[in-house]
Parts: C-alpha cells; sequence; structure tokens
C-alpha cells in the first residue's frame, strides 16, 4: 500500500498518528510547535487523507501493521504518540512490536470500545459533510468516497478496541495516558488504563476537550516534551511506584 508520509525537524524521531476520520492535518499545529525537539514523522493510515482506501473493513490490528510496515521501512525505533483513534493505533503497535516503541504517549484514545461517552461516536449529516469536504480536498479517493470511510469507522467502533488489563499489562514502554478533564473518553477509563500500564503517567488537562492538542497546544506540547526527552524525577512519597 502506498502510504503518504512526511518528515520534519530534527532530534529523536517522533511519529505521530492522527485520529480517526481525519489524517495528518489535524496534527499540524503539534508537528509545527515540537519539530525544533524531534525529528516528526507522520502518515495518514489507509482510507485517510492522501493515502488511498482498499478493500475490506477497518481493524486496529491492520491499521497497526500497515504502520508498523512504515515505521520498519522508514523510520527504525521512535517515541510514537497517537490521538483518539491514533492512540488506539499506537498502543496495537506496542503491543505487537515493543522493539519500535522507545517511549509511548496516549492522548485522549480508548483501550476498549466500552470506554467512549454514550453517543459521542454518533455523526449527524452536517458533521458527515463537513468531514466528507475536509477527505475531499487531498483524499485520491473523491469527496464520496467519506461514506464508506465513515461506514467502516462505524463498524469498527463497534467492536474494537477490546483490549483488558491482563493485555495491557504487556506494554513494555515507558508510558505517557493524556486525557481532557472533558474528554469523548471517559475519564474512569483513561484512569484503568494508567492503572493497568507496568510504567504508566497520567495527564488530565483542564479546560479542554478531546480537542486539547489543539486547545491548549502550549501545556500539551510541554507535557508530552517533558515525558519524552526527560527521565522520572525521584518522588518525594510515592505509593503507586514505591
Amino acid at each position: 500500500m502506498k502510504t503518504w508520509y512526511d518528515r520534519r525537524g530534527t532530534g529523536d524521531p517522533l511519529f505521530m498518528l492522527h485520529p480517526g476520520g481525519v489524517d495528518s492535518r489535524a496534527l499540524d499545529v503539534n508537528a509545527a510547535a515540537l519539530d525544533d525537539r524531534f525529528t516528526v514523522w507522520r502518515a495518514d493510515r489507509r482510507g485517510h487523507g492522501r493515502t488511498p482506501d482498499v478493500p475490506g473493513p477497518f481493524s486496529f490490528g491492520v491499521m497497526a501493521d500497515d504502520m508498523i510496515a512504515f515505521q520498519d521501512g522508514h523510520i527504525g525505533p521512535a517515541h510514537l504518540l497517537g490521538c483518539s483513534d491514533g492512540a488506539t493505533v499506537a498502543l496495537t503497535m506496542a503491543l505487537k512490536r515493543p522493539d519500535l516503541v522507545r517511549r509511548l504517549v496516549l492522548v485522549a484514545g480508548v483501550h476498549h470500545h466500552e470506554g467512549w461517552l454514550p453517543g459521542v461516536l454518533d455523526t449527524d449529516e452536517a458533521t458527515l459533510e463537513w468531514l466528507g469536504r475536509g477527505y475531499g480536498e487531498v483524499s485520491p479517493d473523491g469527496e464520496a468516497h467519506y461514506r464508506v470511510v465513515a461506514a467502516k469507522l462505524a463498524e469498527l467502533h463497534a467492536r474494537e478496541p477490546a483490549y483488558g488489563e491482563e493485555d495491557l499489562k504487556n506494554i513494555t514502554a515507558r508510558t505517557l495516558v493524556m486525557v481532557a478533564d472533558d474528554d469523548e473518553v471517559r475519564l474512569e477509563h483513561a484512569l484503568s488504563l494508567y492503572r493497568a500500564l507496568p510504567d504508566g503517567e497520567l495527564a488530565v488537562v483542564p479546560g479542554t476537550s478531546h480537542g486539547l492538542l489543539v486547545e491548549k497546544p502550549d501545556l500539551c506540547h510541554q507535557i508530552i516534551s517533558d515525558f519524552l526527552l526527560n527521565d522520572p524525577v525521584p518522588t518525594y512519597a510515592p505509593i503507586r511506584r514505591r
């Protein structure tokens, strides 16, 4: 599959994975802000942005395999940052190929499809039209094909992901779980993800929603950069990490 990608900046490699239903343009602000500290890589997944769709349903396993093949061929081991569906893809990549993941940042994503608040993935006609126009601006499949992609995403979200605590214990990378305080992801779900990870850290960004990376970009970039560039600090009164 021919995958669209771009690369910018210098420093440690950082592979950024976009949300579902949109493409790497959703991370433009973040890539531009982080490319003075990292070599930032982005790729549009199958059926998203400038990468064409292929026959068959979507699955997080298949999308992770696509990104693993891309990473193997172009980047090698790197920090992974995924947002929304991109976080689930990154999580799946970390389970399949831990050797490729240096540190892992999961932004506003779920490890089980029940982690979404009721109704947040329902898409009305006006939103479908708006997303379709954005899709048509760059997609080789044309604007009308977005309805096919949206149907595949709806089927995907009804059944995946379905990772449990035992699966999450197999994540070997140091991992940052980021979520908004008013997210589409249930806060309790993000907390369960953090608690299940062997080497997890948690950041709840105040005053933001599912779009936290563009609503408070400076704060998010500070948290992300500190996590990726620095070792953990000694803590005075550890409980979970004792």
